[in-house]
């Protein structure tokens, strides 16, 4: 369905389908209960994507695939999500589909095999049915390339956030109950936040990593997925440990619930490495101390102790990862990599690592030690309230692919003020939406804690959500 007003176009694909108005938690329960097949549900996942093709979320198809293996796997199975249709985003490795990172360097070779992340996503049951987009690499904020883009359903003009538009795109509008995601600095985050999802990005080394990341010096990339409830992600993650226990980290099993104890709850409006927030997101991320300090919860203002060094130092990291991509391309994707075909903000980041390569050494030093320095300054409160963002979602070409290196890293740094702290620390944080513009477009509040605290995020959310019921696209 799509709505037109004077200020906004909002496209859902929700239906009186198999898959109704249920969350990933609720299809499964009626696959289990017979009352749908494995079958049906992909059916009507294909037909909802179909319907919301203006999105531009698909990398890929694999619907042929799919309905071959609902119909293998029948109604009985032992997975969270046994016959739930999904995706899977287009930086993984997963058999029969290629690894395009969302760049047009990249040759399009086919997998022979799952990697971990898709082995973990396979194993609750799911049944991916498209490849879903992102930017080039993962880099920005935005799911837009040079010859397309992925558009936010809930107003077609604006982005669907990044680098997992694709998956949230497809989630938000009812397309996909829930979907793949991966988090570099803020990649899960960011497009729940625009598109008005629950996006948790795990404590590192929780959740299974794939083989595109895993020789990072420092492993600030970690998948999960995206979900429209708390109970989702709360089920999935339960699922995927179950799957692959975390070896360094305590398993937090099934959380059902809302958190038992009260909270002392820091309150967080600015960040320390970017302009001040605009004042819907502070109202949004204020509106939340309020409804916690309801909760008998102990709200109080908080000042962040972020090195002064920190986003340069997250800077000069990120340009060394595309610095590598663009020296070693052929090695990491094959030979068919082309790097005539790289986009501007890849080449410029590139660029950038290569001006200040003599800083390598100090800034992973300090880039190694900061989940310690994290725990360690973190304060006398249990859980931080803050911004995803500093300023609602952007238009369509605000990021866009083929936007001057300068401009594009002096407004995606701007927009993205808060996220990549978890990525260099390790630290949990999930994105809940929260906050509403005007026009009625999502605005996420992001709540973090200490490494390995993920069950308290998901406690708290379960409370806030059966407070303050999450918007509908639909509705």
């Amino acid at each position: 369905m799509t709505t037109t007003s004077a200020t906004q176009t909002r496209v859902h694909a929700f239906a009186d389908d198999a898959l109704r108005d249920d969350d990933a938690t609720g299809v499964a329960a009626r696959v289990r209960s017979g009352e749908i097949s494995p079958r049906e549900a992909v059916d009507a996942a294909i037909a909802r994507i179909r319907s919301v093709e203006v999105l531009g979320a698909v990398a890929e198809w694999d619907d042929e695939r799919a309905r071959r293996r609902a119909d293998a796997i029948g109604a009985g199975g032992p997975g969270a999500f046994h016959g739930v249709p999904t995706a899977i985003k287009e930086n993984v490795v997963a058999a029969g589909l290629p690894l395009r990172m969302g760049s047009d360097a990249v040759p399009e070779r086919r997998s022979s095999r799952d990697g971990d992340v898709a082995t973990q996503l396979l194993s609750t049951g799911a049944v991916p049915v498209v490849q879903t987009t992102c930017p080039p690499f993962g880099w920005t904020a935005t799911t837009e390339r040079i010859t397309d883009v992925t558009r936010n359903p809930w107003d077609t003009t604006l982005s669907s956030g990044g680098s997992s538009g694709g998956t949230a795109a497809l989630v938000a509008s009812g397309a996909l109950p829930f979907a793949h995601g991966n988090d570099g600095g803020g990649s899960i985050r960011i497009p729940a936040a625009a598109c008005g999802l629950v996006g948790l990005k795990t404590t590192r080394g929780r959740l299974a990593g794939d083989e595109t990341t895993k020789g990072m010096p420092v492993p600030i990339v970690v998948d999960g997925v995206l979900t429209r409830t708390v109970r989702d992600t709360a089920r999935y993650l339960a699922a995927a440990e179950r799957h692959r226990p975390p070896r360094s980290l305590e398993p937090i099993g099934l959380v059902e619930g809302p958190v038992e104890r009260r909270l002392r709850v820091g309150v967080l409006v600015d960040s320390p490495l970017a302009p001040a927030t605009d004042a819907p997101t502070a109202a949004a991320v204020r509106a939340t101390g309020e409804l916690l300090a309801g909760f008998g919860h102990d709200v109080e203002d908080y000042d962040a102790a972020v090195p002064l060094r920190f986003k340069e130092d997250f800077l000069h990291y990120w340009s060394m990862l595309a610095f590598g991509i663009h020296r070693n391309g052929p090695r990491m994707f094959g030979a068919g990599f082309d790097r005539d075909r790289l986009d501007p903000f890849t080449l410029g980041l590139s660029r950038r690592f290569a001006r200040k390569i003599w800083q390598t050494p100090y800034t992973l030093a300090r880039v190694a030690a900061a989940g310690a320095v994290y725990d360690r300054t973190f304060g006398d409160v249990d859980v931080v309230v803050s911004p995803v963002l500093t300023h609602t979602t952007p238009p369509i070409g605000y990021l866009a692919a083929d936007l001057d290196f300068e401009t594009h890293l002096e407004r995606v740094s701007a927009y993205v003020g808060f996220t990549p702290l978890h990525n260099v620390t390790g630290a949990p944080a999930i994105s809940l939406p929260l906050g509403r513009t005007h026009d009625g477009t999502p605005i996420g509040v992001m709540v973090q804690a200490r490494r390995g605290a993920d069950r308290l995020l998901l406690e708290l959310a379960f409370e806030i959500e059966a407070a303050r019921p999450f918007a509908r696209i639909q509705d």
